[in-house]
């Protein structure tokens, strides 16, 4: 996307973070955004921005950090940005499968693949993910793998997943949500 902080991106004339925000705040206690740059302006959707307290961009395990020090609340959900189509049943559905399990982590699947930033983790784990992430560590997958977590099942949703890495699936994405409102 040529650089450009992906939240602020429009699609539809409304910035992706709004769409994301939207999506979750029927869902969840607080909404939680982690950024590294850009704060002053994520700041004016009214939710509290998060960064990762250190340079090193670390990916998306240190967003998760981030997130579980600042959470409020045992679990925390995590989903990127740069998937504006986020479900209403998302966060239902992963913690229904923590509670069913006992797992302290769900990852969505989409019925062909995990979606690995689409979680719920128990901040139970924030001190196991933050060695993780000194010892050098970044992979998700293999970090859920550590604890059991729970796979689970949206492949009746999978286009909850699609996310905008290029400036073709944006006009993809705009041009599928006008169809919509036509229909």
């Amino acid at each position: 996307m040529g650089g450009v902080d992906k939240g602020l991106v429009p699609i539809s004339g409304r910035p992706m973070i709004a769409w994301v925000i939207d999506a979750l705040r029927p869902q969840v206690a607080d909404v939680l955004i982690n950024a590294n740059r850009s704060v002053d302006r994520y700041r004016e959707f009214g939710c509290e921005v998060v960064d990762d307290g250190d340079s090193d961009f670390r990916g998306p395990l240190a967003g998760m950090v981030s997130g579980m020090r600042a959470a409020r609340t045992p679990y925390i959900a995590v989903v990127p940005c740069d998937s504006p189509l986020i479900g209403a049943e998302l966060v239902q559905r992963l913690y229904g499968a923590v509670s069913a399990s006992g797992s302290l982590v769900a990852a969505a699947h989409d019925g062909e693949r995990l979606q690995p930033v689409f979680a719920l983790l128990s901040c139970e784990l924030l001190g196991d993910l933050a060695g993780y992430l000194d010892d050098g560590e970044r992979k998700i997958d293999r970090w859920y793998a550590r604890h059991g977590y729970e796979s689970v099942d949206f492949s009746d949703m999978s286009g909850w997943f699609a996310n905008i890495n290029a400036p073709e699936d944006k006009r993809a994405l705009e041009e599928a949500l006008a169809q919509n409102v036509r229909s």
